[in-house]
């Protein structure tokens, strides 16, 4: 997988990385009121995910913006 991150823009991991999740949510939050989890994924192209599905016991959750 190592080998695919290499190949890819530096921008990917810019817009990929927690800073950029967490900004997201914030921006989400506000445009619509609904709480939005931002979650740990496992998948080295998108490693967080934002979401205003609660997740599951078993899913990496960062950080809840309420």
């Amino acid at each position: 997988m190592e080998d695919i991150m290499v190949q890819l823009s530096p921008l990917r991991s810019r817009l990929c990385d927690f800073d950029h999740a967490y900004s997201l949510a914030i921006r989400i939050r506000e445009a619509t009121g609904r709480h939005q989890f931002v979650l740990r994924t496992g998948d080295p192209i998108q490693p967080f995910r934002v979401t205003e599905t609660r997740p599951a016991k078993d899913e990496g959750l960062v950080l809840h913006v309420a």
